[in-house]
């Protein structure tokens, strides 16, 4: 599966809020351990916090967060999605382009001159 179709069906099942199935799905990609006992529904309300598709249940996502003693994370969130997104435009040019070089091919460097050592000869 690719990632745009995962992090698709992934938006689709954060919006129902309903952690087991969000356990479910991340367990059948191999994302969670069926045996893990980590806190889903803390990491559902993270993820939907945190995903710009799911903008419309971040409020809930922050308030659900803050009641539950997570504060410092929805804190975290509220700063992260008050701030400009970058985009690719913004960025030069030249790092923007993909690299034209192949894989296999070596990186040409510069010689640097050696360190010349001192010699010293006893009369």
């Amino acid at each position: 599966m690719s990632y745009p179709e995962f992090r698709n069906q992934l938006d689709s099942i954060l919006r129902s809020k309903n952690p087991e199935a969000v356990r479910q799905f991340l367990v059948g990609q191999g994302q969670w351990e069926e045996g893990f006992p980590g806190d889903v529904e803390h990491a559902m309300w993270m993820m939907i916090a945190g995903s710009p598709t799911l903008q419309k249940l971040h409020p809930e996502a922050l308030d659900w967060l803050t009641q539950h003693g997570y504060q410092a994370e929805a804190e975290m969130l509220r700063e992260r999605s008050k701030a400009p997104l970058k985009t690719s435009s913004t960025q030069p040019r030249a790092k923007a382009r993909a690299s034209t070089k192949k894989p296999h091919a070596k990186s040409k460097r510069t010689a640097r001159p050696k360190p010349q050592q001192d010699t010293y000869t006893q009369d």
